[in-house]
C-alpha cells in the first residue's frame, strides 16, 4: 500500500492522525472501541460496527463479533480442531477467528496457492 490513508480521531480533547498502516487492529470494549497500533492504543465511544463500516473499504476484515484486522498486517492463520482459527499479525499478537467470520478470511490473499478448502466456506 503506497498511499495510506490517514485516520483523524478524537482523543484527550484533541485531533489525532494515525496513519491506517499502522493500525494492527480495533477492539469491541463495551460502548467503545481500541484501536490498537503498533506503538500505542486508543480509546474511542464509537461502535465496531461503525468503524468496520469505515474501515472495511481500507483493508480491514472482521474476523469476530468484536475484533477487525488490518489483513495487511496479518502473517498466519492456524486451523483450530473447532473450526475456529488462531490468525497472527506483525509484532506477534493473536486473534481468534470465530466460525461467522472465517469466509472473510478470503480476503486477506488476491491469491491462494495449495490452499484447496483451507478456509472453506
Amino acid at each position: 500500500m503506497g498511499n495510506s490513508v490517514r485516520i483523524a480521531i478524537k482523543t484527550k480533547g484533541r485531533i489525532l492522525f494515525i496513519d491506517a498502516a499502522d493500525l494492527i487492529a480495533v477492539e469491541a470494549k463495551g460502548k467503545c472501541v481500541l484501536l490498537l497500533r503498533t506503538s500505542s492504543s486508543h480509546m474511542l465511544r464509537e461502535s465496531i460496527s461503525t468503524m468496520e463500516e469505515k474501515l472495511n473499504l481500507h483493508g480491514f476484515v472482521r474476523i469476530h463479533r468484536s475484533v477487525l484486522v488490518n489483513a495487511a498486517l496479518v502473517e498466519e492463520i492456524h486451523p483450530l480442531s473447532t473450526g475456529e482459527y488462531v490468525l497472527r499479525v506483525r509484532g506477534g499478537r493473536e486473534f481468534t477467528v470465530t466460525r461467522t467470520y472465517r469466509k472473510n478470511l478470503q480476503v486477506l490473499a488476491q491469491l491462494w496457492i495449495g490452499t484447496a478448502g483451507f478456509v472453506a466456506e
